[in-house]
């Protein structure tokens, strides 16, 4: 039986294929280098490692551990990113500090302010009303890894796992099955979900919601080379 979806806002058009972080813990990379993305013009993939990087050798982290909000959100803001190509992502996590160091490269890198918001339902479809996809920091249950028919549907006694922490980007909301939901876009690959999304009810998500955060839509753009 197919699901009754209505979209009220859908932003999908702004980006590209969902991309797959594989086993490194670099969701938050990825969500907010997509959202960086997605904001510029056109679709131009940007360097997840990059990002990633920046944020932990701000934060004093390594590698082999996620990273934190507010130490990306300064990555983007003073360090920023180059495209993709620049620098690839790595598929293992890198052991040793010197097995982690940036390229040199020429070529612009792309600067981006952005803020934590307070978490809450209004102000996310609000924001996605206005043309922002929105950065989300959630904890995880059992039914986020299998969406069914493109829908994380949780059991009643279901409750989110504090240990699990993820970061998404809401790219869409409306209702599926007469329930208010957002569409969001996952960092696990096109496998997951509908080619990479999937939607959460509302109540799913003010559960396990405990950060937003977005970007500046005005353009800075940077030119520099990023010393090896």
């Amino acid at each position: 039986m197919s699901r009754s979806i209505v979209f009220t806002t859908d932003l999908r058009s702004r980006l590209g294929s969902a991309r797959d972080q594989g086993p490194r813990p670099t969701c938050l990379a990825f969500a907010a280098s997509d959202l960086h993305a997605a904001i510029r013009p056109g679709w131009d993939p940007l360097s997840c490692e990059t990002a990633f990087f920046h944020a932990q050798r701000r934060a004093g982290r390594p590698p082999s551990v996620g990273a934190t909000l507010p130490s990306m959100l300064e990555a983007l803001t003073f360090d920023g990113q180059p495209v993709e190509g620049a620098w690839p992502y790595l598929a293992e996590t890198p052991n040793g500090s010197g097995a982690w160091t940036p390229p040199s490269f020429s070529g612009e890198t792309f600067k981006r302010p952005g803020s934590a918001v307070t978490p809450g339902w209004p102000h996310l479809t609000d924001q996605l009303n206005a043309g922002r996809p929105v950065l989300l920091m959630m904890t995880l249950s059992p039914s986020f890894f299998r969406p069914v028919q493109g829908m994380v549907e949780a059991a009643n006694d279901e409750a989110p796992d504090p240990t699990l922490r993820h970061a998404v980007l809401a790219v869409a909301h409306g209702a599926v099955d007469g329930k208010a939901a957002v569409l969001v876009r996952n960092s696990w690959g096109e496998s997951w979900g509908m080619a990479g999304h999937a939607w959460l009810t509302a109540d799913f998500v003010m559960a396990r919601l405990f950060g937003m955060a977005l970007l500046n839509e005005d353009e800075n753009v940077f030119s520099h080379s990023i010393a090896a």
